[in-house]
């Protein structure tokens, strides 16, 4: 007996030594081929025609909760989002359901474009909630969860009823009843493949024929009319996803080569109110500096907060002047998050540990130094 497991365990690590030949045999020395189980881990991806869809479903009063739970610090309790994100409601009309056009698309009078106006598949919801939200905490939710929140978002825009339930087995009806399904077209063969067009050579194969040519044409830009103060000064504005600098829309579009008008001499700044001995920031001392902003890269503080400057929450600096001290203040509302102390937009709660967020508390209550 002994003999015949010797045997068998001999050829097992024969048949393993083989494998481990075959797949260093591609790229020597170089890793390893990746599981089935690690490659579906990443494989989450769902098509247009619901390819890779899990089963699973949600009804509107489940996404609601996780909606007001999870989402609406961010896109706002009906997706009219705040002063951060773009809202992901409105614009559409029960005509454009059953059209599948969105009418406010070539409205020139309407300046607002929402992602149910844009988006022509449900798919695509599905799949980037899926993967991507809720922004602090990416594919934590359920499969399920999922499926609640896209239930939720279709409600909110007319598209399926109050008492709806999402699944994979209905998935497609709700596809027959998106605003814009019909406002893209796949008949570019830009795609490999016959699922989605059925064009047989992409329209970018022709052949410059390279005679009666036109006058190179000047690629220029302006801001229509009705979109120049739909957000205020976008001068102004410092937008969190990706620095957008706009024109001064307080002031007219000027016409090529046309000199700017005079600066306005600067208003004189009101002297500065004499704070309390109790309120004025302490030296930049104590804490570890340094571990607190491996800390803030880390966690990505910074998409939030600057150093000395107010983006969506407020600076260090002012947290270290209003909080002075209360170091174990400061790492509770790290860890837990909270609304109404800096303004309208909630902080979530954070995911790092009780130590981290001391570290944190203790660096603020130190005065935010380096």
């Amino acid at each position: 007996m002994s003999r015949f497991r010797n045997a068998v365990l001999t050829a097992a690590l024969l048949a393993v030594a083989g494998i481990a030949v075959a797949q260093s045999a591609k790229y020597p020395g170089v890793g390893r081929d990746a599981t089935p189980k690690e490659v579906a881990a990443w494989d989450i991806d769902v098509r247009p025609d619901f390819k890779g869809l899990p089963a699973g479903s949600g009804s509107v009063a489940k996404g609601q909760d996780v909606w007001e739970g999870k989402c609406a610090h961010c896109h706002g309790i009906f997706g009219e989002s705040g002063e951060v994100f773009s809202p992901l409601v409105g614009g559409t009309t029960a005509e454009d359901i059953k059209t599948g056009r969105v009418a406010k698309l070539t409205d020139s009078s309407f300046p607002g474009r929402t992602t149910l106006m844009k988006v022509p598949t449900v798919s695509t919801l599905w799949d980037y909630i899926n993967r991507a939200m809720p922004w602090n905490a990416p594919k934590s939710l359920s499969t399920d969860e999922v499926y609640a929140v896209t239930a939720f978002l279709l409600n909110l825009g007319g598209i399926v009823p109050d008492n709806f339930v999402l699944s994979d087995k209905n998935i497609r009806d709700v596809q027959a009843r998106m605003p814009n399904r019909n406002g893209m077209t796949t008949e570019h063969a830009m795609w490999p493949g016959p699922e989605f067009s059925k064009v047989k050579k992409a329209d970018t194969s022709n052949v410059a024929c390279m005679k009666d040519c036109t006058p190179e044409p000047k690629v220029a830009s302006f801001l229509p009319d009705y979109a120049r103060n739909a957000h205020g000064n976008l001068a102004e504005q410092n937008r969190l996803v990706g620095a957008q600098h706009g024109a001064d829309t307080t002031q007219p579009e000027r016409k090529a080569g046309q000199a700017a008008p005079a600066a306005a001499p600067p208003a004189a700044k009101p002297a500065p109110a004499v704070k309390p001995k109790a309120e004025t920031a302490p030296a930049a001392s104590g804490g570890d500096g340094k571990a607190a902003q491996a800390l803030l890269s880390k966690y990505s503080c910074t998409a939030c907060h600057a150093m000395d400057r107010k983006l969506v929450g407020p600076s260090f600096a002012e947290i270290a002047r209003k909080h002075a001290g209360k170091a174990d203040y400061l790492a509770g509302k790290i860890k837990n998050g909270g609304s109404g102390v800096w303004g309208p937009i909630p902080m979530p709660a954070q995911t790092l540990s009780e130590s981290e967020a001391k570290t944190l508390g203790a660096w603020l209550a130190a005065g935010a130094g380096k």
